[in-house]
């Protein structure tokens, strides 16, 4: 480099990371041979890592076949490539630089033979015995991946050949597997006994390997004549050992991969090796979805072929009969959604293989596919993921302009795979998002910059994630429209085949749907087409997606042609992603988006579905009702608010928005403001003293759910006549029939039986009857039922009053007599028994059964009746709050506290969850599969975990009952 002013300048110019090193290493390489280096430094250019490269070959000069390598151009850039392109590479280079005459010639595919006879000859196998020991074959496994990445780096067009790569992975592969179980059986005395047959799975029985990757393999093995079965198998095992041994220890060559046989019937907990009739009772008998899933890539790569032939031709019809099995789709899906839920957050966004729109999704969907519609054609019978792709467009299942956009963009993704790998032959599928240096040589090696290495990688992502509701659901359109798709050719039969595998249980139906929505060339037709790809998509993740597309179709009915609709899904996916889970998890929201479709407005935002305060609430129906002239009108404006604002509840709930404290509470103010909208409404025809009005139970602790009643008292001044409480009596009924009549929109029901006398007693009470009865003649119950008590509406003020005099009958002093705690008791245990309907199992009865909400309840109300007097912070109606005070003031301990409140936010979630699933109340657990999946998916659960819903429940509520037996009970 003498013509060169500067050498690191020259260096520097021409993209060297270190120029001042990489100037040492040329002038100590100058200086060593007395003159320039024969390197032209322009052959660096398209080199991932330069500096890396550089220093290799200067080490390498000093062997004498550098002298061959310099006199080819040809040879010294294939040469450049791998050692700038792997480290680990370039160093079994430097250690053995006459390895680097397999790069002499562009290397070819040599196929599963050819590198079966490479690695025979490197390692001295001659009629299944060889000579070299194992480290020969580790050399020998650097020097095949030098060669194959050698035809990789060198490639015009990288991106085209990924597939051929892959291929060439999996047939070094084969034949390692089937040169270290020579090896294997060399070291196991009796190995002779046994036949072995290894089934590659995954990647390499799809031959579509990665460059540094666990390999997956099942043992078969069946002995000899004359050789029992249980040595055999025992022999076999030892062979199966010995072989993972050879092929996952390091030495001083390295390793060559691990062998990783999780994929085996029963993984990691059943034996090693299995015979053939074995492995058949299993897959009959035992094996669950994804296990046949993982069988679609299975196939005989090593030792007895037709041992491993006959494995395959056993399991082989099974796979295809799996997509007919109870939800196998929906577990599908599941476990990739649990895949994608354990990826760090912090490597999420650029996991090449398990992000979002990564490789696994590809495969995913091309698999799924596969396994749908496999069952009926036998042409999509085949293993990986480039010739199921094909097949798949070949036989009209996926449009041909979709299917070769995701082709290019899943080789483009195995492109990067390939080369984080190389770099440091390390098994990682993350591309460098702290170290600029890693992108850019990974850029530079698929002949990019990093900027655009990354905005490739993105849209790659974000294309695949649109291609998959595309080539899932627009199929299922065109099968039932007369818009044509380029090169599909889906039946109806096929489409009905798909509806079902996706989870929707009447595929005739929901095809009849699809149909009735994007009929005909209106602009709403044509808007539903462009809509319906995402929707299914988003109605299939739901517990009843028969019922959300059915709902989407009443819904976009209802409201015709109203252009915001339509508009407004097409143009925000969140609105319109909300708008599936909602119709397919949700009875209660569709019967009042039903009723009012416009509430879909709500979901644009989540400030539009944050509840109102009962002042807010109060203000709005006044309002309201203020507007109309007729007393018909004004209610029905009131009601229509009240229905607006449950959809608005139950939205936020159902969206993860709302937790159950600010859903008890949000159903509690509703119902402050509605019942002062009645009286406010009934005093427009009444003429009535001010009343006030007491909310007990569920609404005096802010815990209300769907579907609770309000219980109350009503209260009037002192000093008012009988004349003047007759009037407050029928302004009271007459506001319980605004608010409580049957009608199209919710009423709510107003319950006044907790009243002094019960329903014998008069329905409205002055200030003074109410202290003078609390005092003289009320149960031991009222007292109780006073711990919940607090003013709810109308006059706060006289409500106050009540309960300012009746302290003392609720918090009494010195705590509640012997005699008190057995009438408690004794009414708790008649109410389960009476109250429990005949024939409902009593451990899933979330409000009476053991642990369930009354069984919490009435223990911590016990206990403020006994400790309030004293402890006056413990006069609180809310459970939860008074929970905390209790422990906090050393009555109960931490443990008790937890398990108390963990019982019932669980019970009362679940009734909450099932009337939004249902749309009618229960208090009992379900038993019924599908509706425990729907309440699970509610509740938050992943998809397919109703089970764990259903075991934690009954653990919680278990571990209450303990505590109320030892706190109320003893």
């Amino acid at each position: 480099m003498t013509r060169y002013q500067s050498p690191t300048a020259e260096f520097a110019r021409r993209g060297f990371e270190s120029a001042s090193s990489a100037a040492r290493i040329w002038e100590r390489w100058q200086e060593r041979i007395g003159g320039p280096p024969p390197v032209d430094l322009a052959l660096f250019e398209s080199v991932a890592d330069r500096d890396q490269a550089l220093d290799c070959l200067e080490r390498l000069s000093v062997d004498a076949v550098f002298d061959e390598v310099i006199g080819d151009a040809g040879w010294l850039r294939r040469l450049l490539l791998v050692l700038g392109g792997s480290s680990v590479l370039a160093q079994t280079l430097v250690r053995h630089p006459e390895e680097a005459r397999v790069l002499q010639a562009t290397p070819r595919p040599r196929g599963r033979d050819g590198w079966l006879a490479f690695f025979a000859g490197r390692v001295g196998l001659r009629e299944g015995v060889i000579e070299g020991d194992t480290d020969a074959l580790r050399l020998a496994n650097r020097v095949a991946l030098i060669e194959v990445a050698g035809r990789d780096l060198g490639a015009d067009d990288p991106v085209a050949i990924v597939d051929d790569i892959a291929a060439e992975l999996s047939n070094v592969a084969d034949a390692i597997l089937e040169v270290s179980l020579c090896y294997a059986r060399a070291e196991v005395a009796g190995s002779e006994q046994v036949r072995i047959a290894i089934l590659a799975m995954g990647k390499t029985g799809a031959r579509e390997l990665n460059y540094i990757s666990d390999v997956d393999v099942v043992y078969i093995a069946e002995p000899v004549d004359g050789t029992g079965l249980d040595q055999a198998l025992a022999i076999g095992t030892r062979v199966a050992a010995a072989q993972a041994r050879i092929c996952s220890a390091h030495t001083q060559e390295g390793s060559i991969f691990p062998l990783d046989a999780g994929l085996r019937p029963e993984g990691k907990a059943g034996p090693l090796v299995r015979t053939l009739e074995s492995a058949r009772v299993y897959y009959e008998k035992w094996a669950r979805n994804w296990e046949f899933q993982a069988m679609l890539k299975a196939r005989p790569a090593a030792g007895d072929p037709d041992l491993g032939q006959g494995f395959v031709d056993m399991v082989w019809p099974l796979v295809w009969q799996a997509a007919e099995r109870p939800g196998f789709v929906r577990e599908a899906r599941a476990m990739r959604e649990r895949v994608i839920s354990l990826i760090p957050a912090k490597q999420a966004n650029h996991d090449i293989k398990l992000g979002k729109g990564g490789l696994r999704d590809t495969e995913f969907s091309v698999q799924l596919l596969q396994l749908v519609h496999g069952r009926a054609d036998e042409r999509l019978r085949v293993r990986g993921t480039f010739g199921g792709l094909h097949q798949l467009v070949e036989c009209g299942y996926i449009g041909r302009a979709d299917g070769a956009e995701m082709e290019q963009a899943y080789r483009f993704q195995r492109l990067l795979e390939h080369r984080v790998q190389l770099r440091r032959l390390r098994r990682s599928h993350l591309l460098p998002d702290d170290d600029a240096s890693a992108l850019g040589q990974i850029a530079r090696s698929v002949r990019s910059d990093p900027d655009g290495l990354v905005k490739g990688w993105r849209d790659s992502t974000l294309r695949v994630r649109q291609l998959q509701q595309r080539i899932f659901f627009s199929p299922l359109l065109e099968a039932v429209s007369a818009v044509p798709t380029d090169g599909l050719k889906l039946t109806t039969d096929a489409a009905r085949d798909r509806m079902l595998a996706m989870g929707f249980k009447d595929a005739r139906s929901a095809l009849g749907h699809i149909q009735a929505l994007t009929r005909g060339t209106t602009r709403a037709a044509e808007i539903q087409r462009q809509l319906l790809p995402a929707m299914l998509g988003w109605f299939a993740e739901g517990p009843n997606p028969d019922f959300g597309l059915l709902a989407f179709r009443q819904l976009s009915e209802a409201l015709g042609s109203v252009s915001w609709y339509l508009r407004a899904l097409r143009d925000d996916a969140n609105m319109a992603h909300r708008l599936a889970r909602i119709a397919s998890s949700s009875r209660y929201i569709v019967d009042l988006l039903g009723r009012a479709p416009d509430m879909i407005r709500m979901l644009s935002s989540n400030e539009e579905l944050r509840p109102r305060s009962a002042a807010e609430l109060t203000t709005a129906m006044q309002r309201a009702a203020s507007r109309h002239e007729s007393v018909d009108s004004s209610i029905a404006s009131v009601r229509s608010l009240r229905r607006t604002e449950l959809c608005r509840i139950a939205l936020a709930d159902v969206l993860g928005l709302a937790d159950l404290g600010t859903v008890g509470t949000a159903l509690s103010d509703l119902a402050s403001a509605t019942i002062d909208a009645g009286l406010f409404l009934a005093r427009s025809e009444i003429s009535a003293p001010e009343v006030g009005v007491i909310a007990v139970g569920r609404w005096g602790g802010w815990e209300m759910n769907y579907s609770s009643d309000a219980d109350c008292m009503f209260v009037v001044p002192d000093g008012v006549d009988p004349e003047a409480i007759s009037k407050a009596t029928a302004l009271v009924r007459r506001a319980v029939e605004i608010i409580g009549k049957p009608g199209p929109d919710p009423a709510l029901i107003i319950d006044t039986d907790l009243r002094p006398e019960g329903k014998g007693g008069p329905q409205v009470r002055t200030v003074g009857s109410y202290g003078v009865y609390y005092e003289s003649w009320a149960s031991t119950w009222e007292a109780q039922m006073l711990v919940r008590a607090r003013p709810g509406a109308g006059n706060l003020g006289l409500a106050a009053e009540v309960l300012s005099a009746a302290d003392r009958f609720r918090y009494p002093a010195g705590g509640l007599r012997p005699e008190q705690v057995a009438d408690i008791r004794r009414l708790k245990a008649r109410m389960e028994k009476e109250r429990i309907p005949r024939g409902v199992d009593r451990e899933r009865h979330l409000k009476l059964g053991p642990g369930g909400l009354s069984d919490v309840e009435w223990t911590v109300q016990m206990l403020q009746l006994q400790h309030a007097a004293a402890l006056p912070e413990l006069r609180t109606p809310s459970t939860l709050r008074a929970l905390e005070e209790l422990t906090r003031l050393g009555v109960i301990q931490e443990g008790q506290r937890s398990r108390l409140a963990g019982a019932w936010r669980r019970a009362s979630e679940l009734r909450d969850a099932v009337m939004l699933v249902r749309g009618r109340a229960s208090d009992t657990l379900p038993s019924d599969a599908r509706e425990l999946a729907a309440v699970a998916v509610v509740l938050g659960y992943p998809t397919g975990e109703a089970s764990r819903l259903e075991n934690e429940t009954l653990r919680l509520l278990r571990r209450a009952q303990g505590v109320v037996e030892d706190l109320f009970w003893s």
